[in-house]
């Protein structure tokens, strides 16, 4: 047997955290079975389904680099087929027509609910001839659901679970209108698809026994049921905006990386050993969905950051450098060289090292490009006192002589400097690194001047000796 999976939002949104898992999970598992992962919008709801919200689950999909391996399914396509299928049910005696009023529906409640019993449809169009039904009408077709014995769910991840059948009522499948209901689309959709495996949310589980109900009415095997526990955030509440449930294009726009975000996203709920830097090759070699655990994850921004800050420093430099080129140009409004991002490689080794994100990153490079004369930020400028000045003016005679130009010469100039002036290294550095990069923090100052070469260094240490 050939695994299939699928991931099957609902286009009303973003693709938020809890989506990306579980579809990181289903591409995973078939992945790791050798098996097809696909693609189905959820589009049945027309009110609130928009064309903006299938561009950007499909642009969350492919940032994280979860591929599928045929054309996305469109469920409000196929409706013809789901009502075709009802009807069938309807001819077998598996299905009926049921010709109750909104306000008798309503009225059934409000009796159940005033006399303590669950709120459920109580079959009274089960066995009733239609040549009773009232004039005006239009009835809905509800699924003959079993009344005795029980449905039982074998999930790989929950376990056996057990629902009493007298505990579930029968369905609606087709509505008044003759449009199909989200529960009969999921179930002829997932055997059409030829899906043999449903991990999704375990918010889904209560209705994975009306699901099995219809997949046994229909004659059709059942795929195997993953439920996975949902994410709550640090405080163990129900994830929400404040704790970091964003759409996955808010997490690429903060700087992530998507590998380090699949590997997060991996760590909630599933995990090997002690394991905590895995990569996609190994994700795909060692998931399994029956190992992923029943407790609820919690999502932590701070670990986030910090296992994207490990990526950022194992990353490729160049692809690093490209990646923060757009966001520098924005900030700057013009375009950047072929020198300055040549300049930009080659400080990219040491600017990595100290950023958790993308925007960190670009932040702490924005300097090395920015057009003279550099703005001082408010710290910086303090440093420009008149004995701030006098350092870099001496040290910029001395320099301009020095024809030599690497950040070891340069820093033993500096040394010798200071030992002559009777200074600590840092109170020469400090100037030097404001008067260059407009701040009080950057890269090794001298390290600094020697990516900037000899000219450019000379000239920004000029620019601040001539500023009010």
């Amino acid at each position: 047997m050939t695994v299939v999976t699928r991931f099957a939002p609902s286009p009303t949104g973003f693709l938020h955290i809890g989506g990306a898992r579980t579809a990181l999970f289903n591409w995973l598992y078939a992945r790791h079975m050798g098996g097809r992962f696909l693609m189905r919008i959820e589009d049945t709801d027309r009110a609130r389904s928009t064309p903006e919200a299938v561009d950007a689950i499909f642009d969350g999909l492919k940032w994280l680099g979860l591929d599928w391996d045929a054309e996305p399914v469109f469920q409000f396509s196929r409706a013809a087929r789901h009502a075709e299928v009802a009807l069938g049910l309807l001819k077998e005696g598996k299905a009926y027509y049921c010709y109750c009023s909104p306000e008798e529906l309503t009225a059934m409640r409000e009796e159940q609910k005033a006399s303590g019993q669950p709120m459920r449809y109580d079959g009274r169009w089960r066995d009733r001839d239609p040549s009773e039904a009232p004039e005006g009408v239009k009835p809905v077709v509800r699924l003959k659901a079993p009344q005795e014995g029980q449905t039982v769910l074998n999930d790989l991840v929950q376990g056996e679970v057990t629902v009493n059948n007298a505990q579930l009522d029968d369905m609606v499948l087709l509505r008044a209108d003759g449009t199909p209901t989200y529960m009969l689309s999921v179930v002829v959709d997932d055997h059409d698809m030829g899906i043999t495996h449903v991990i999704r949310g375990d918010d889904h589980l209560t209705n994975t026994f009306r699901q099995i109900q219809l997949f046994k009415a229909c004659g059709w095997d059942l795929p195997t049921f993953s439920h996975i526990p949902l994410i709550h955030g640090p405080d163990g509440a129900k994830l929400s905006k404040r704790h970091g449930a964003l759409g996955a294009e808010a997490y690429r726009d903060m700087g992530f990386l998507p590998e380090a975000m699949r590997n997060y996203l991996l760590r909630l709920g599933w995990g090997r050993g002690d394991e905590e830097i895995i990569s996609t090759e190994q994700a795909i070699e060692w998931f399994d969905i029956a190992d992923v655990g029943r407790a609820p994850s919690r999502f932590d921004m701070v670990k986030l950051t910090s296992l994207n800050g490990h990526y950022l420093r194992h990353a490729d430099d160049a692809m690093l450098r490209d990646l923060i080129v757009p966001r520098l140009e924005t900030a700057l409004g013009i375009p950047l060289t072929d020198a300055q991002k040549a300049l930009l490689l080659s400080a990219m080794d040491s600017l990595k090292q100290r950023a958790k994100t993308l925007v960190d990153l670009a932040e702490s490079a924005l300097f090395y490009v920015r057009p003279r004369p550099l703005a001082l930020d408010e710290k910086a400028a303090k440093q420009m006192d008149d004995d701030g000045k006098a350092v870099v003016s001496a040290l910029r005679d001395r320099l301009s002589q020095h024809t030599a130009w690497t950040r070891d010469q340069l820093e033993e100039v500096a040394r010798v400097f200071s030992e002559e002036k009777e200074l600590k290294l840092g109170k020469v550095a400090q100037p030097l690194r404001a008067a260059l990069s407009g701040s009080t923090v950057s890269p090794p100052i001298f390290e600094v001047m020697e990516l900037l070469g000899k000219d450019e260094s000379l000239a920004r240490l000029g620019d601040v000796l001539v500023a009010g």
